[in-house]
């Protein structure tokens, strides 16, 4: 029996819907993932890789690639209307910029180290016999560093440039990242409380964060706030309409300016469609803002569609991996992402150590951006400091402003030897010498003495 109308869009929601339950389901009953904190997306993802791969699914991977590739240009542009709700109470704990911009630079320094590692096993590997497309290893600094959304858009680009197969092996290394964060972030974690190292001293998961699960009479936190009387319009239907509608401009600019440039470049324009979206949303959010109305925009709203579209996201992308692929490139894959991944390890414990103050929340968190995405470093976060006493969770936010030069024009650079022609070696000499700059203006702002921010709201009575 034929359907009058068109479904493909609508059953491909289903079965990610479908997957993301399942893995809400599978954290709440295995101590494995609970012991780990492996979020509900990664599982479904995972389960729903193992579907697709077993002939259970009449989906492509190409088609979770686009629900993918929406999803995240979704959680850039709520990320814009989010702009500037802060958090008034770890605002008054942040008395000094250093927590931010140690975290920001640390990213910035994470970011190029990855690209010269991955871009010198690209040399290496090629003078040993095996040539790859020149900015494979490029895809470890996106996959890791950037995420899941980063790696598939900037991929597909390159695509078109010739690398075959380009967004599956970012996916991949973006699924690999996540397992970093989780399998070896929590143990790091919880040998950090065990030495002592905890602000604000250890303190059992409860119960909610490890199952995923409130009960009935548990205390719940507020998703937000009505901004719109119900006779009207939903508040939540509002929220989204502000996204869709920066979705539209967005998509209408990218199109006008693709028309003024030569086809190639107009091509590489929609790999940063979340950019330009991120974009057009704080020019939204300053209009609303000029105009009086930016009560309208209720940020815990728009923080649930940023994590919605996240979620879906992950089970899509890792779901999305085409197997076969990653065993005809395994070997690179797997040693570009094990000596990232230990390298990176390395890089943040030691340099998260000098810190003087909140040492080890800082250094979790970081460690999950750097490794997964902000959420992942939150997660790690809250295991040393459930109940955010410390003011980390907002410094992340803050972060994000800090580190956006750096990694904003990171994620640029690693085009140049499709853009500009540049020879792969030089493209790594300039990665490190944006590891250089780094370093310089982290000694020179006192963030590897020790000196990191003020002392600890409240560690004085422990």
């Amino acid at each position: 029996m034929h359907s009058p109308f068109p479904f493909n869009g609508m059953l491909t929601f289903a079965f990610l819907s479908s997957l993301l339950l399942a893995g809400v389901g599978l954290r709440a009953r295995i101590g494995f993932f609970q012991r780990f904190l492996v979020p509900s997306c990664l599982i479904g993802g995972l389960l729903g890789l193992v579907l697709m791969h077993a002939g259970m699914s009449t989906l492509d991977a190409a088609t979770l690639e686009a629900f993918a590739y929406h999803f995240f240009n979704i959680s850039f542009i709520s990320v814009g209307l989010t702009a500037g709700a802060e958090n008034d109470n770890h605002r008054k704990q942040v008395q000094k910029l250093q927590g931010p911009a140690w975290m920001a630079l640390m990213q910035g320094l994470t970011f190029p180290l990855q690209a010269v590692l991955g871009g010198s096993l690209t040399l290496l590997l090629g003078w040993l016999g095996l040539q790859l497309f020149p900015t494979f290893g490029f895809l470890v600094p996106l996959g890791f560093n950037e995420g899941p959304g980063q790696a598939l858009s900037i991929g597909t680009v390159w695509e078109g440039a010739g690398f075959s197969d380009a967004a599956t092996i970012g996916l991949t290394f973006a699924a690999i990242g996540y397992f970093f964060a989780f399998f070896v972030g929590v143990p790091l974690v919880n040998r950090g409380i065990r030495k002592g190292r905890a602000t604000f001293g250890p303190r059992s998961l409860p119960r909610e964060v490890l199952t995923g699960f409130y009960k009935a009479d548990d205390v719940k936190e507020s998703a937000g706030s009505l901004t719109i009387h119900s006779g009207n319009a939903d508040t939540l239907a509002f929220q989204a309409a502000l996204v869709g509608c920066v979705y539209g401009m967005t998509y209408l600019l990218i199109s006008a300016m693709g028309g003024l440039l030569p086809a190639d470049v107009s091509k590489i324009l929609w790999g940063f469609f979340f950019f330009f979206g991120l974009g057009v949303a704080l020019l939204v959010k300053w209009i609303l803002s000029r105009t009086g109305v930016q009560y309208l925009v209720d940020a815990g709203v728009q923080r649930r569609i940023t994590g919605w579209s996240v979620d879906y996201l992950m089970v899509a992308t890792v779901a999305a991996i085409q197997l076969k692929i990653v065993w005809d490139y395994l070997l690179p894959i797997s040693l570009m992402a094990l000596v990232n991944g230990i390298l990176t390890t390395v890089m943040v414990v030691y340099l998260g150590r000098r810190l003087r103050v909140y040492s080890l929340e800082r250094t979790a968190a970081i460690y999950g951006v750097v490794t997964g995405t902000v959420s992942c470093g939150l997660l790690l976060l809250r295991i040393v400091d459930p109940d955010f006493k410390t003011p980390v969770a907002y410094e992340i936010a803050v972060m994000n402003v800090f580190s956006l030069p750096v990694v904003g024009g990171c994620t640029l650079l690693v085009n140049g030897p499709l853009w500009w022609g540049w020879p792969l070696w030089m493209a790594i000499l300039v990665f490190i010498g944006i590891m250089g700059g780094v370093l310089i203006l982290m000694t020179l702002m006192g963030l590897l003495n020790g000196a990191s921010a003020a002392e600890p709201v409240g560690a004085a009575s422990k």
